[in-house]
């Protein structure tokens, strides 16, 4: 079994900001699949349940709000008696241009709020993650300001291109593992970027 979690903050108010696109890539992938998600309590989240590839795959959408992610992967963990191998967690990336997506196996939170969260509840590190490129915000923008905003209307469009690209890297990573997905969706990061993280 997979679980792959995507980060947001739940409310429309948030639904269409850079810091929901963890949300959105999951929303456009369980859509194409025709997989409902559904509210579970018990684990503070949205979660649908489908095959693909011969396995078995939970999605799912905490509800908890970005800085305390932690406590709903906590409990799907558990609920789902998933591995950290079998974890994957999607979300946005200041440090990547909008358009580009990283999957790695395990590394820091590079001060993102709910994959920080998400370590500190688990204790450890070693679970996979998909970063999603949103940009660095301009100067004049203070970047708590600039991941709550939406994307400007000239950025929709690479908005959905990415949104259907991170779909595909996470179904290569449920039906190939990790290794040849990194293989096949990962490219080199601009120059002075940690590429770890």
């Amino acid at each position: 079994m997979k679980l792959i979690v995507g980060l947001g903050n739940p409310g429309l108010i948030y639904s269409a900001s850079r810091h929901n696109i963890g949300f959105r890539v999951i929303k456009t992938l369980t859509g194409a699949l025709k997989i409902p998600l559904k509210r579970e309590r018990l684990v503070y989240a949205l979660v649908g349940k489908g095959s693909y590839g011969g396995q078995t795959i939970v999605f799912a959408l905490p509800q908890t709000f970005m800085n305390l992610s932690g406590q709903a992967v906590k409990a799907l963990v558990k609920k789902f008696k998933v591995e950290p191998e079998d974890l994957l967690v999607v979300c946005d990336d200041l440090d990547l241009d909008l358009g580009r997506i990283k999957i790695r196996p395990h590394g820091s939170s590079g001060g993102q709020r709910g994959l920080n969260s998400i370590i500190e509840v688990l204790g450890r590190s070693d679970f996979n993650r998909l970063r999603v490129g949103i940009g660095r915000p301009p100067r004049s923008l203070d970047a708590a300001d600039y991941v709550l905003a939406s994307f400007a209307k000239k950025e929709k469009a690479i908005v959905e291109d990415v949104n259907t690209l991170a779909g595909d890297c996470i179904l290569s990573w449920a039906e190939k593992g990790i290794v040849k997905t990194m293989e096949l969706f990962n490219v080199s990061l601009p120059s002075g970027r940690e590429e770890g993280k």
